[in-house]
């Protein structure tokens, strides 16, 4: 579904992230893991088009995205959550869901009654602006607003972070569901549980570049990797 090929890029003259390579399997969740500051971030806002790359190309469904605009990255559907969710707090719920349908296809299929089932929280807050919502509800407005656009693939950027345990949960089951649905989602995530009871496939990151892949078993089974890439 998605491929990163030799990637560069970084800010300004400050190069983040060095010749990644990175594939995406459709219908998969992939989780892109490793200690804050290596680059993962960085490498979800090059796929989005927020950053220019340097070196490198990004290919959806096998047609090159890298070079296009944040929001033609969007229409082919690429749909990014980042990790400061970015909702419109002017807005209401309503007015932030309607507004991303916009980038849906014909027979898209999510509205915001869908939206609003596969997210209970938010039925009583549709007139709600959305500087009125708790943290986990921002968090379900986020996801459900890039639903919204019919992605091909979602990607999210720390989507438990802050978030009491119980909406962690409820955040869990959700991705699980999206999962299940066939959803192709690249995750990049501190809590290590959450990642591995979501993630099909797991790359972790160091120093700018994949160091290690593999599936949630191995992962848990590797100690090195755990204290190499991973520990504090």
């Amino acid at each position: 579904m998605l491929e990163l090929e030799g990637l560069e890029t970084g800010y300004g003259e400050t190069r983040v992230v060095h010749g990644l390579d990175l594939t995406v399997r459709e219908g998969t969740v992939h989780a892109l893991l490793g200690r804050n500051g290596v680059g993962k971030s960085t490498t979800l806002k090059s796929v989005i088009g927020q950053l220019p790359l340097t070196a490198g190309r990004v290919t959806l469904g096998g047609q090159q995205i890298s070079g296009k605009l944040p929001y033609d990255i969007a229409r082919m559907g690429v749909a990014y959550v980042p990790e400061t969710r970015d909702i419109f707090g002017a807005l209401t719920v309503r007015e932030n869901l309607e507004l991303a349908g916009r980038l849906a296809g014909p027979g898209a299929d999510w509205s915001v009654g869908k939206v609003v089932e596969f997210f209970p929280n938010l039925a009583e807050r549709l007139n709600n602006g959305g500087h009125e919502l708790s943290g986990g509800e921002q968090q379900m407005l986020a996801v459900g607003r890039a639903l919204m656009a019919g992605p091909r693939i979602l990607m999210l950027d720390e989507p438990t972070e802050g978030l009491a345990p119980i909406i962690i949960q409820q955040i869990f089951g959700k991705l699980k569901e999206l999962k299940a649905s066939g959803l192709t989602i690249l995750l990049v995530e501190q809590n290590l549980n959450f990642a591995l009871g979501l993630a099909d496939d797991i790359s972790l990151m160091g120093r700018g570049q994949i160091v290690w892949r593999g599936d949630a078993a191995a992962l848990a089974k590797d100690d090195e990797a755990h204290t190499r890439w991973l520990g504090v």
